[in-house]
């Protein structure tokens, strides 16, 4: 490829200096620890960007027959805990001297947050990683995975007792066109922070792949080493120094073993989109990774 080409960016990826800062941030509370950070983390990210945020309370839909229940002032019964949830989240912000906006929606979790995020056209929606079991971690039918599905938004997941720094991001790219938005975000944020970023591609490996296609291995590794390449020079023509990293193995397993060879403060990755089943039953890198990392995972739409 030519030089013209490597430097060069089309005009919708072209960065723009704090154009990898959120304006508009939707937080999913549910009063959990993990929560209580999600909000903490979006407090910041508010300061620091003057941004605004939306805290949303989910109830569930009442299956019953209102009428034989016998239950009076239903809606206050109903409604009740998820006002005190928003309302221990307003004594958080008033604590912290943060402004915010609550929303008590009541329906399936993930689609009420799906509909706020994209009704009040918030860029990014934050949601604390509970603790999760081994078989959570692999395949996360949770609210999380599949609000990570269904919208269109950026989100950034952080697990329980994680912190937001931004000193050094890892930005996990696998070269398709689903992953371009992820690196243009990691580009513009690593801009935007002076942070240090690593570009890492990983290559499917195991032992016995290994012993039978070897040269193909050998192939993909140079390709990957060549994207990489016209990478860096992206960096350097917006003034970011990228460092590339080609790891081999289990995709999500090689990214959590770098993150924290690294130190990295940051994940950011790509969503690969994704129609009816595999929007709820999702045992992708992009699940897998959230349910390891041990920092905060931005997954770019």
């Amino acid at each position: 490829m030519a030089k013209a080409e490597l430097g060069s960016l089309p005009a919708h990826t072209k960065l723009i200096p704090g154009g990898g800062k959120y304006r508009k941030i939707l937080v999913a509370y549910d009063g959990s620890p993990s929560a209580k950070n999600a909000l903490a983390i979006a407090s910041q990210m508010a300061r620091e960007n003057k941004s605004w945020i939306k805290v949303i309370a989910v109830l569930p839909s009442y299956q019953g027959d209102l009428e034989l229940i016998g239950v009076k002032n239903i809606r206050e019964t109903m409604e009740g805990p998820g006002r005190e949830l928003l309302a221990e989240a307003q004594r958080i912000a008033d604590a912290g001297d943060f402004h915010i906006l609550t929303n008590l929606e009541q329906g399936e979790p993930f689609e009420r947050i799906v509909h706020v995020a994209e009704d009040e056209n918030c860029d990014l929606i934050v949601m604390g990683r509970k603790g999760l079991s081994p078989l959570e971690r692999e395949l996360m039918g949770s609210v999380t995975a599949r609000v990570i599905g269904y919208t269109n938004r950026d989100v950034l997941v952080v697990p329980d007792g994680a912190r937001l720094v931004w000193g050094k991001l890892l930005l996990a790219s696998d070269g398709a066109d689903c992953s371009e938005n992820a690196t243009t975000k990691a580009l513009t944020l690593a801009g935007d922070y002076g942070s240090q970023l690593t570009a890492l591609a990983v290559i499917y490996s195991n032992d016995e792949f290994l012993a039978l296609a070897h040269e193909m291995i050998n192939g993909l590794i140079e390709k990957a080493q060549a994207r990489l390449a016209e990478l860096v020079q992206r960096g350097a023509g917006v003034g970011v120094a990228v460092t590339p990293l080609v790891g081999e193995g289990e995709a999500h397993e090689v990214i959590i073993r770098q993150a924290g060879e690294l130190g990295a403060e940051l994940i950011v990755m790509g969503s690969h989109g994704r129609k009816g089943l595999s929007r709820l039953l999702m045992g992708s890198v992009t699940e897998r990774t959230i349910g390891y990392a041990e920092c905060p995972v931005l997954v770019v739409h």
